[in-house]
């Protein structure tokens, strides 16, 4: 299930708030707007819990936090997390 805004509060007090949508969540990433993004988020007081959540809630796209879907991933599946099974 997923939440809405109105049930994650802190999302109300974050930097992307009046921020386009496309600059976090882009039709074409590119390493420039990637860059972009992460700026207003290096500057928001709720970057934490806005990764925080993004990795628990296993977002599957945009940039939340400050991370990539690719960076949120290897928090959630470090290297090495899946280990060969004994046989």
């Amino acid at each position: 299930m997923r939440r809405t805004v109105r049930e994650i509060g802190w999302a109300v007090r974050g930097a992307c708030r009046g921020s386009d949508p496309e600059l976090f969540f882009p039709p074409a990433p590119s390493a420039e707007q990637e860059s972009r993004a992460k700026a207003v988020c290096a500057g928001c007081p709720v970057m934490d819990d806005c990764r925080a959540y993004a990795v628990r809630a296993g977002e599957p796209e945009g940039i939340w936090g400050g991370l990539t879907v690719r960076e949120r991933r290897g928090l959630r599946f470090p290297a090495g997390w899946r280990r060969r099974a004994a046989g």
